[in-house]
């Protein structure tokens, strides 16, 4: 008999009334709940308490009815929900289906010219915060066809920042599908990306550090890293990268910093990405940084990240070899004046000894990335090849650490595992012989309780 249910049920009532499209009623009950939710705690427990209907009554509102007058209402009494207890609360919505309502109504808006703004922030705020708790958002989001909404709406609002950081947090949400990051790449997402991130600045940080990690996500995508490679947005990162160390002596921007060094990391997974990066001289610049971020212990993220890079960039030799390159001399006994080993040992001190094939089965890999489902339930149905599930290959091999003829000297020590054991007859000492049992040739009979 509370305040809250009786407002809820007032709006079940609004939703049972096909007549009602767009009323004062409605408008009154959602500002109502929306000053309980935001001013009770007591409220918000109560709507997301266990066989409580609150949040089916919103969604379902928000779902059957026209929202165009009252709907930011009930996305702010959702959004205001989610925040004050984000992981909880964001699963429940998720499991009452929240994530698919919430993507139709982003279709529908969409399709209003001009879209309603605070919707639309209202909106991608709330997808952004639900989107880490649906492991299949990306594909719902796929399914729906709303992917290239958020990304037009980034594109024809760069000046709007209050609606590009939600529209960019639900970015990249998506791009942890590897299908929607293709999908995106080829809708022109990286290159907008690097209109986005840019040299030291201190304004719109918050900003900043979204775009970059979101075009972390995206590079992961060997399709999208070749793009960024023949864009020439290596060079680019680099030069941010130098830029933002330089300007922040106070060490303020570390995750800015972190962001860009993640994008380098993703891109130089490819053995495109590797020479572009040897070749824009980044070995020495992330060397050289590094060095400098030694003595402050809070930039070792930096310097970590920058050793991997590093190490996965340095170009591969084996070892031992008698060139410049070589730590170690090993003097082989004998070397055939013809053959790989003497062709490794003429090579030129500045040539590589093992040559890069990481990247050469790339095509096929690239057109499995836009394939049809197969990655979609990755995240429920993942299985490890790593793992070995044959029983016989795992039963441990008992090999013998001497032969047999060796054995034979401990057989007398161990007669019960050579000799046949028989009854010995204890007067003459002599083995009795073998007679079988002539009970034991018919049925065995169980004695009831009686006769025991």
């Amino acid at each position: 008999n509370s305040r809250t249910i009786s407002l809820l049920s007032q709006l079940e009532k609004i939703n049972s009334d096909s007549v009602l499209g767009e009323s004062d009623s409605a408008r009154h009950v959602t500002s109502k709940i929306l000053h309980l939710v935001q001013s009770q705690e007591k409220t918000r427990k109560e709507m997301t308490s266990k066989g409580s209907t609150g949040i089916e009554v919103i969604l379902s509102t928000l779902e059957v009815k026209c929202f165009n007058s009252f709907g930011c209402g009930f996305i702010a009494v959702l959004l205001f929900i989610i925040m004050k207890c984000c992981g909880r609360r964001a699963s429940v919505l998720v499991t009452k289906g929240g994530t698919q309502i919430l993507l139709q109504l982003l279709l529908t808006a969409s399709k209003d010219s001009p879209p309603n703004e605070e919707l639309m922030v209202l909106l991608h705020t709330l997808l952004a915060k639900i989107g880490p708790k649906d492991k299949k958002i990306g594909v719902k989001a796929r399914i729906n066809g709303v992917l290239n909404i958020s990304l037009n709406l980034v594109k024809h609002n760069l000046q709007n920042h209050r609606l590009v950081l939600p529209c960019l947090q639900v970015l990249r949400v998506y791009s942890t599908n590897s299908v929607n990051a293709v999908s995106l790449g080829k809708n022109g997402v990286v290159e907008l990306m690097f209109k986005i991130i840019g040299p030291f600045s201190k304004r719109n940080t918050s900003l900043m550090k979204v775009a970059l990690d979101t075009l972390a996500a995206l590079l992961k995508s060997k399709t999208n890293a070749r793009r960024a490679v023949d864009r020439g947005y290596v060079q680019a990162l680099i030069t941010i990268y130098v830029d933002w160390h330089r300007h922040d002596n106070r060490h303020r921007y570390m995750l800015i910093r972190k962001g860009v060094l993640q994008c380098i990391k993703s891109v130089t997974n490819i053995k495109l990405g590797r020479k572009a990066f040897l070749d824009a001289n980044g070995m020495k610049i992330l060397y050289n940084t590094s060095q400098e971020c030694l003595a402050v212990r809070t930039l070792d993220p930096l310097v970590n990240t920058s050793s991997l890079i590093m190490r996965k960039c340095f170009p591969k030799n084996r070892l031992p070899l008698p060139t410049i390159k070589s730590a170690f001399h090993f003097q082989l006994p004998v070397i055939p004046a013809s053959g790989p080993v003497a062709q490794l040992y003429n090579l030129p001190p500045d040539v590589d000894d093992v040559v890069d094939e990481s990247d050469d089965n790339d095509d096929a890999e690239t057109e499995s990335e836009i394939e049809t489902e197969i990655d979609d339930d990755k995240d429920q149905h993942y299985k490890n090849d790593d793992i070995e599930t044959d029983i016989n290959k795992l039963k441990p091999r008992q090999e013998l650490g001497r032969s047999i003829e060796e054995l034979k000297m401990y057989e007398q020590f161990f007669p019960e595992l050579s000799e046949n054991f028989q009854e010995w007859d204890l007067v003459s000492k002599e083995p009795k012989p073998f007679v079988p049992d002539a009970n034991l040739s018919g049925p065995i009979v169980v004695p009831t309780a009686s006769e025991e």
